[in-house]
C-alpha cells in the first residue's frame, strides 16, 4: 500500500521544491487545472515515460487525482513502486480537496 501525504505536507514540499507531483488524471483535466508544477502521467504511459520523466528512482514523488474515490493516483503510485521507485506517496484527497482549501492551481 502506498504511503499517504497530507495537504499540508504536500503544500510544504511543493513550496520547498522537494517533490515531483504527478497529475494522474492527465489530458483535458490536467490542461484545465492541476496542482502547481504537476506533470501529467496516466497509468497507460507510466512504463514508457517514467524513465525519462522521473530518472531518479529515489526522488520524492506524489501522485494525485480528483478525490479519494478516484483510483488513478493509487494505480500510478503502485506501478511506479513496482518499477523500483522508492519514495512514492499519494495525496488521496486529490485536487478537489486542494481547491476547496483555496490553494492555487495552474492551467495549461
Amino acid at each position: 500500500m502506498t504511503v499517504l501525504i497530507t495537504r499540508d505536507e504536500l503544500q510544504t514540499a511543493i513550496a520547498e521544491g522537494g517533490v515531483t507531483v504527478l497529475d494522474t488524471l492527465g489530458g483535458q483535466y490536467h490542461a484545465k487545472q492541476h496542482l502547481p508544477g504537476a506533470l501529467p502521467l496516466v497509468l497507460a504511459d507510466v512504463d514508457a515515460l517514467a524513465p525519462t520523466l522521473l530518472p531518479d528512482r529515489d526522488a520524492a514523488i506524489v501522485t494525485y487525482c480528483s478525490d479519494e474515490f478516484c483510483p488513478n493516483s493509487g494505480q500510478v503510485a503502485e506501478r511506479l513502486t513496482r518499477l523500483g521507485y522508492t519514495n512514492v506517496r499519494k495525496y488521496k484527497e486529490g485536487i478537489r480537496d486542494w481547491t476547496e482549501a483555496g490553494l492555487p492551481v495552474e492551467s495549461a
